[in-house]
C-alpha cells in the first residue's frame, strides 16, 4: 500500500509518494493550476502512478495541503453571505472591538467596514435571546420572523447564511432550530451556526469566526467534493484528509463543514516536518524556512512542539478568525516574488508573485518582471538543467534581461549588484520574519537550527545562519517538497472549546468534568468515523485562565483527573505559564477559569524514511566532522560534477568565485564541501558559500556550517 502527501502552492504542487512495503519515498512536482488546483493534483498521481507504477487503487492515505480558503479570503472572492442574529445587534461585525488600524490617521481604510464578509443589506435580526451564564431562554425564538428572514435571504440571491446569536455558545437551541428552518426554505444554501464554529464567549470573534466559515464555505465545499470525486475517478477509495491551521488533518466531511480551520494551514507541513527532522538529529529547537514561488513561510519549534497562537490573535488577511492556528509568518518573499523600483525611487522585492503563469522571466513563459529566481540565475547559482526534474528549462538570457531592464538601468547598478541586491532585500524579509518568530518571543536564534525547504530555500539557507548567529543549517534530502513530507507525519486532530466562567476556588469540579467528558466523547465520535479504534485515540485537556480583573486569558494542559488536586494543579500551571510569558506571577491573585478546551488524536503511523518522527537521534554529522581528512576527498568529488564562475555576497559587496558544482546523489556520509560550492538535486538547489562547508550524515540531511 501507498501514501501520498499534496501540497498545493501558489507556484508549484508538490508530491511525496511513500510505499509502505518497501519504505522507499518518491517526490514530484508540478506547477500549479490556479483555476482549479486539483487539477495539477490529479495530474501529478497520474504522473507519479505510470512513473512508480503503481495503482492509485493501492493509495490507503491521501493527505492534501490547501490555501484555497487562504486564497478566498485574501482575494476577496468568496460566497454572497447573509446573517441571521439576535435582534439589536445586527451591527456587531461592523462595530468590531472599535480598533483601527491606525489609531491616530484621519485616512485610513477599516476593512471589516469597506470590505464586510456580510453586506448590511444581509444582515438580518430576529427576537430572541438566551440568558448569560446560565444559558436559559429569556426571549423565545421568533419562528415566523426567522422564516421571513431565511426567505429574504434567499430571494437576494445568498450562497450561505451564517447564523450567530449572543449567547448561543451557552444554549444552541435558537441557532439549531433555524438551521431546521433553513432546510425548509432554502435547502441549497450552505449554512452554519456560530457554537458549532467558535462555541466560545466574545460575541465579535465568534461572529467573524463564523462569517468567514460562511465566506469559505461553498467554494471550499465544491472544491472538496470534486477534488474527492478525480479521486475516485483514478480508482483511490481512501478519504480525503486535509491539513488544518491548528497542526492536525481532518477528514473531507468536516472540512466541508467547518473550512474554517483550513485557513493559514499551508506552511504548517513543513514545520511538522522540521520538527521531526530536528527529533533525528538530536536537537529540539528548529526554525524552519520554507521558501516556495510566492511567499516564505517561518517557523519556530521551542521544544520539539508546535506552538498555537492566542486566539485573539488569530486573523485572516483584514479579518479576525477564532479558531486554533499554529504560529507560523508568512511573508511574500518567495523565489517568484517581484522585484520593481517603486514610485518613489525605492528598490522594493515582493509581495507580488509571478505565481505559476507566466512564472519568473527566466522561465520562457512570457515573464517580462524580474523575481528572486532570475536573481539567482544571474549570480550563477541555477544553470539551466537545474529545474528539468519539472519540466522547466531556464533562459539566462531572460534572467538577465529583466534584472537589467527593471532594476539595473533605472538604478545605474551592475547586472550583479542588481541581481545581489534582489537577493539581499528577500534575504532581509525572511531575516525579519525569523526574528518575529524568535526573538520577540524571548528565543534566542543561537539556541536553534535552521532547516530548510522549498525549491529557494537552501540557497538563503547560509547567508541567514551567518546573520543571525545560527550555529547550522540543515538541508533534508528532499527540500523542495518539505511541506508535502510533513502532511505524511501529520496526525488526525479535532478541537472542541467550551466556555466556562467561574473563579477557579468556587469551580463546580463535577460539572468541569462533566463538560471535558461531553467534549472527549464528541472527539473520539470524530475519529472512530475516521477509521480510529479506541486505543489509537488520546484525548488532552487544556484550559483558558486568566487572572481576576485581566481582559485576555492564557491556555494551559489541565489534568484529566478532576479529583480535589485539579484545582492546584490548574492554578500553578496558570502561574507558570504568565511568568513565562510577562515575568510576573502573582500567587495571592484570584485566578479564574474561562474556556476549556478538549483535543483529539489520532496517532498515523510514521511514513518510515529517514525524515520520519520515529528516526533516531544520530551523531553522524559529528563524527563526519571528526573524520574530515579522511572522506574529503573521496566523498565529494565522487560526486563534483562541474566548476561554475558565480557571485557571492562579501561584506557590502561581492566576489566573484569558481565554486565547485556537485550531485547531492553522489554525495557519501562524511564528505565535506568547502565553499564556495553549489549541490543540485532534482527539487533544489543549495548554495555553500566562501568561508562556510557543508557535510552529509547518515540521514541524508546536508548540514551548512560557517568556518574551514
Amino acid at each position: 500500500m501507498y501514501q501520498i502527501g499534496i501540497d498545493v502552492g501558489g507556484t508549484f504542487t508538490d508530491f511525496v509518494l511513500h510505499n509502505d512495503e518497501t519504505g522507499e519515498t518518491s517526490i514530484h512536482k508540478l506547477p500549479s493550476t490556479p483555476d482549479d488546483p486539483s487539477r495539477a493534483a490529479v495530474a501529478g498521481i497520474e504522473a507519479l502512478s505510470a512513473r512508480e507504477e503503481f495503482d492509485p487503487a493501492h493509495l490507503n492515505r491521501v493527505v492534501h495541503g490547501t490555501t484555497i480558503a487562504t486564497n478566498i479570503i485574501l482575494q476577496r472572492t468568496g460566497a454572497r453571505v447573509g446573517l441571521i442574529t439576535t435582534e439589536g445587534f445586527r451591527d456587531i461585525l461592523h462595530i468590531g472591538r472599535k480598533k483601527r488600524p491606525l489609531n491616530f490617521s484621519n485616512y485610513q481604510d477599516v476593512p471589516r467596514q469597506t470590505a464586510p464578509l456580510v453586506p448590511r443589506r444581509l444582515r438580518l435580526t430576529v427576537p430572541e435571546r438566551i440568558r448569560a451564564p446560565d444559558g436559559a431562554i429569556e426571549i423565545p425564538l421568533d419562528e415566523e420572523a426567522a422564516r421571513r428572514a431565511l426567505r429574504r435571504l434567499a430571494g437576494e440571491g445568498v450562497d450561505a447564511i451564517a447564523v450567530a446569536f449572543l449567547f448561543a455558545f451557552l444554549n444552541p437551541d435558537h441557532e439549531n432550530r433555524v438551521r431546521k428552518l433553513a432546510e425548509e426554505e432554502c435547502p441549497d444554501v450552505f449554512v452554519t451556526c456560530s457554537h458549532e464554529v467558535s462555541p466560545l464567549h466574545r460575541e465579535y470573534e465568534r461572529f467573524s469566526t463564523t462569517a468567514l466559515n460562511a465566506y469559505v464555505g461553498p467554494a471550499t465545499a465544491t472544491y472538496t467534493a470534486r477534488f474527492s470525486e478525480a479521486l475516485n475517478g483514478l480508482g483511490v477509495r481512501a478519504d480525503l484528509r486535509l491539513m488544518t491551521s491548528a497542526g492536525g488533518v481532518i477528514g473531507s466531511r468536516v472540512a466541508t463543514q467547518r473550512p474554517v480551520a483550513l485557513l493559514a494551514s499551508g506552511p504548517v507541513g513543513a514545520l511538522i516536518e522540521g520538527i521531526a527532522i530536528g527529533r533525528s538529529i538530536g536537537h529540539p529547537g528548529v526554525i524552519t524556512l520554507d521558501v516556495g514561488g510566492t511567499s516564505a513561510d517561518v517557523g519556530v519549534a521551542r521544544d520539539g512542539a508546535m506552538h498555537l497562537k492566542h486566539v485573539l490573535d488569530t486573523r485572516i488577511g483584514d479579518y479576525d478568525a477564532m479558531v486554533p492556528m499554529v504560529d507560523v509568518n508568512s511573508i511574500g518573499a518567495g523565489g517568484g516574488s517581484i522585484a520593481f523600483v517603486d514610485e518613489a525611487g525605492m528598490f522594493q522585492v515582493g509581495p507580488r508573485s509571478a505565481g505559476a503563469l507566466p512564472g519568473p522571466a527566466c522561465y520562457g513563459h512570457g515573464g517580462a518582471e524580474p523575481t528572486v529566481t532570475d536573481a539567482l540565475v544571474c549570480l550563477g547559482w541555477f544553470r539551466p538543467e537545474t529545474l528539468e526534474g519539472s519540466g522547466i528549462a531556464i533562459d539566462p538570457a531572460l534572467a538577465e534581461r529583466a534584472v537589467r531592464g527593471t532594476i539595473g538601468e533605472p538604478l545605474g547598478l551592475a547586472l550583479e549588484d542588481a541581481a545581489l541586491g534582489i537577493y539581499r532585500i528577500a534575504c532581509r524579509h525572511m531575516i525579519d520574519a525569523i526574528r518575529l518568530g524568535s526573538v520577540s518571543r524571548g528565543y534566542d536564534p543561537r539556541d536553534f537550527v535552521l532547516v530548510a525547504f522549498g525549491g529557494a530555500g537552501a540557497a538563503f539557507a547560509a547567508e541567514i545562519a551567518r546573520e543571525l548567529g545560527i550555529p547550522r543549517a540543515v538541508v533534508p534530502p528532499h527540500p523542495g517538497v518539505g511541506a508535502a513530507a510533513g502532511l505524511l507525519s501529520t496526525d488526525i486532530r479535532y478541537d472542541f472549546m467550551a466556555s466556562h466562567w467561574t473563579d477557579l476556588s468556587e469551580a463546580d469540579l463535577r460539572a468541569i468534568a462533566e463538560k471535558y467528558r461531553t467534549m472527549a466523547a464528541q472527539a473520539r465520535r470524530e475519529l472512530a468515523a475516521d477509521g480510529f479504534a479506541d486505543e489509537a485515540v488520546t484525548v488532552a485537556f487544556h484550559a483558558d485562565c486568566r487572572y481576576r480583573g485581566q481582559g485576555y486569558e492564557l491556555g494551559v494542559e489541565a489534568p484529566a483527573d478532576f479529583g480535589n488536586g485539579w484545582k492546584d494543579a490548574v492554578a500553578e500551571a496558570f502561574h507558570r505559564a504568565h511568568e513565562r510569558h510577562y515575568l510576573r506571577r502573582f500567587a495571592d491573585a484570584p485566578v479564574q477559569l474561562v474556556n476549556l478546551r478538549a483535543t483529539g488524536i489520532g496517532r498515523v503511523p510514521a511514513a518510515g524514511n529517514g525524515n520520519s518522527r520515529s528516526s533516531a537521534p544520530s551523531n553522524a554529522g559529528a563524527n563526519a566532522g571528526a573524520n574530515a581528512g579522511a572522506n574529503a576527498g573521496a566523498g565529494a568529488e565522487a560526486a563534483r560534477i562541474a566548476t561554475r564562475a558565480a557571485v557571492f555576497p562579501a561584506g557590502d559587496g561581492w566576489v566573484r568565485a569558481e565554486a565547485a558544482v556537485y550531485r547531492r546523489e553522489g554525495l557519501a556520509p562524511g564528505a565535506v564541501l568547502e565553499g564556495p560550492a553549489i549541490v543540485e538535486q532534482e527539487d533544489t538547489t543549495i548554495v555553500v558559500p566562501p568561508e562556510f562547508r557543508a557535510i552529509p550524515d547518515a540521514h541524508g540531511h546536508l548540514t551548512i556550517e560557517e568556518g574551514r
